[in-house]
């Protein structure tokens, strides 16, 4: 086990597309106080989703991770701190060499507050920025699990990066 088990109800969810989902799961699993990780799909039209599905550019969902963390030990602004950091919000579907509707920028938010953190920060993020951040900031929606061989990508396949900022 990665880190000590708390209750499942003291762990908050925050979920996040920036591009090859790979990448941000890698980069979000470094993070004290995310307690565990998944990549997948959210935020299109058709039900239990296959990566293959979602490369055709017909379902509308975006590759996300979703995080699972304890907010007594990392907030959820520290969250999108991460998330501004391992992309560039201005890349309108893409993100480097990876094109498609899939791979934009999403913050997929659970409740009020992280509504209202996402676009607080969305907004301060904007003033580093000359060209227009395209981040959307979205409900959450139901998330779908990527197949068991893209979770912890880079773990499985001792690749430390795929070469994003």
């Amino acid at each position: 086990m990665r880190r000590k088990k708390i209750s499942q109800n003291a762990l908050q969810k925050a979920c996040f597309g920036t591009g090859c989902f790979w990448h941000v799961e890698a980069e979000f699993r470094k993070v004290k106080g995310v307690e565990d990780t998944a990549v997948g799909f959210m935020g299109g039209r058709l039900e239990n989703p296959s990566y293959k599905d979602v490369c055709s550019h017909t379902t509308g969902h975006a590759e996300v991770c979703l995080v699972e963390f304890n907010p007594n030990k990392v907030s959820y602004d520290k969250l999108l701190d991460v998330f501004w950091k391992v992309h560039d919000p201005t890349q309108l579907n893409r993100q480097g060499v990876d094109v498609g509707d899939q791979y934009r920028s999403v913050i997929f938010y659970y409740d009020k507050t992280q509504r209202k953190s996402a676009i607080e920060s969305m907004k301060k993020e904007q003033k580093k920025y000359k060209q227009a951040i395209v981040t959307q900031a979205l409900p959450a929606a139901t998330f779908y699990k990527a197949e068991e061989y893209h979770q912890r990508y880079f773990d499985k396949n001792h690749v430390a990066a795929c070469g994003l900022r």
